[in-house]
């Protein structure tokens, strides 16, 4: 076989690939032109992200340092407890929301430009997650400047909610969701990412008076978002 005709085949291929990825089928219904630009499977899309949550939450251990001080090791390791809650609370929270990520990806049947760019949206807030645990650890460290971290804290959570919401409520308002949804299992997919909204911006305000607070509200949140939601399976219709 010659290399012209190998290089032929190669490019035939990647144009046939390329083609099936946003025409319309039984399988794939992507394509439809209901949304802002050519409409795309959101596989691509659920697999980047799933590297940004995976490499995001291996930051956040790089977050704490060790003791400096090896003489007294044992105290050096508890007085890092603020570090460890930061920790835990943003890792928590970044695994519910991969969690819902999926749950919300299930039922986006094709995903256009404007999906694309709110979801890099989201992957940005997620990406410097790091950054405001690291804040917060070190004003719990030096009880200085705490409600200022706190609420620089909470309204980084508040940011992920506010464009994980904008997404879903974008491709349902522009009909992207599947059709094995049924309307109540929409509905109550809505009202559970709403709330949660409304859950940290509370607790961004709460900071503003009690910044220890505003962190048992976060950790609230972390443990009844990773309950499973109403609707969260599609049924299919007959």
């Amino acid at each position: 076989m010659s290399f012209g005709l190998v290089t032929r085949l190669r490019l035939d291929g990647i144009r046939w690939g390329r083609s099936t990825a946003t025409t319309p089928s039984r399988d794939n219904p992507a394509g439809s032109g209901r949304g802002f630009g050519a409409e795309r499977n959101p596989a691509r899309i659920v697999s980047f992200s799933d590297a940004v949550f995976a490499i995001t939450v291996t930051l956040l251990v790089l977050e704490i340092r060790p003791p400096a001080d090896y003489t007294n090791l044992l105290h050096g390791l508890v007085a890092l407890w603020p570090s460890y809650l930061a920790y835990a609370l943003t890792f928590l929270f970044i695994g519910q929301v991969w969690a819902n990520h999926h749950v919300m990806f299930d039922h986006i049947r094709a995903a256009d430009r404007v999906i694309l760019l709110l979801n890099t949206l989201l992957l940005m807030m997620v990406a410097f997650l790091p950054f405001t645990t690291s804040v917060l650890a070190g004003a719990l460290r030096s009880g200085h400047s705490l409600r200022t971290a706190a609420v620089f804290y909470g309204i980084a959570f508040d940011a992920t909610a506010l464009t994980f919401n904008a997404i879903w409520q974008y491709a349902r308002r522009h009909r992207l969701l599947s059709e094995a949804l049924d309307p109540m299992g929409t509905t109550a997919i809505s009202r559970r990412f709403q709330l949660a909204l409304a859950w940290l911006t509370t607790g961004v305000l709460l900071g503003l008076l009690i910044p220890f607070l505003s962190v048992a509200v976060i950790a609230a949140f972390n443990v009844f978002y990773w309950l499973p939601i109403r609707g969260e399976n599609p049924r299919r219709r007959s």
